[in-house]
């Protein structure tokens, strides 16, 4: 099975199984890490945030316009910023390394 790692916001390394098919965000639920994806993957938020390794970014698809307007509004904004709704586990991606954002914002509670 294809493995991924989180680095959690206290910099703890949490390598976990990544079934094919399934998000970023996904993947952090079924393990219980701690992003929350307010939306639940429609992507109308920005708490999936994630921080990819930069020696991953060119392995994964161009985000879509829609993704970059979601991301504007992300706390703690990188040149590596991605959302975890729109990053799906494929073979290419096993060992793929994403750090958590310090903070988020989540525009949908009021």
């Amino acid at each position: 099975m294809p493995k991924m790692t989180f680095i959690e916001r206290d910099g703890t390394r949490r390598e976990v199984d990544a079934p094919l098919g399934l998000s970023v965000l996904e993947i952090a639920h079924k393990h219980g890490v701690d992003i929350e994806g307010a939306c639940e993957g429609s992507l109308a938020c920005s708490t999936c945030h994630v921080i990819v390794d930069p020696g991953w970014l060119k392995k994964l698809s161009e985000p879509t316009e829609d993704e970059e307007d979601m991301l504007d509004l992300a706390f703690g904004l990188t040149e590596t910023s991605r959302l975890g709704c729109q990053i799906v586990m494929v073979p290419e991606l096993d060992g793929l390394v994403v750090k958590l954002p310090p903070g988020t914002r989540n525009m949908l509670d009021s």
